[in-house]
């Protein structure tokens, strides 16, 4: 007999980086997205919120020839 589980309880992790700087934090928060994409296809849906996280990754995601575009 096998077992689904069909809801998981709520998970949350809080990092607070102490002494880092605005280049680490922007470094920081690109490869925290890059580990939620790749957890993606294993069904975990993992939710991100910091200051200035939506600017970070709309300059930090851009392929060279994009970023003109957004001038």
């Amino acid at each position: 007999m096998g077992y689904y589980i069909t809801h998981m309880k709520e998970k949350i992790i809080t990092i607070t980086p102490k002494g880092i700087n605005q280049k680490q934090w922007t470094n920081l928060l690109l490869e925290i997205n890059l580990m939620k994409r790749a957890w993606r296809p294993y069904g975990v849906d993992i939710q991100v919120s910091a200051p200035g996280l939506k600017k970070i990754l709309e300059w930090g995601t851009r392929a060279g020839g994009q970023l003109s575009e957004l001038k």
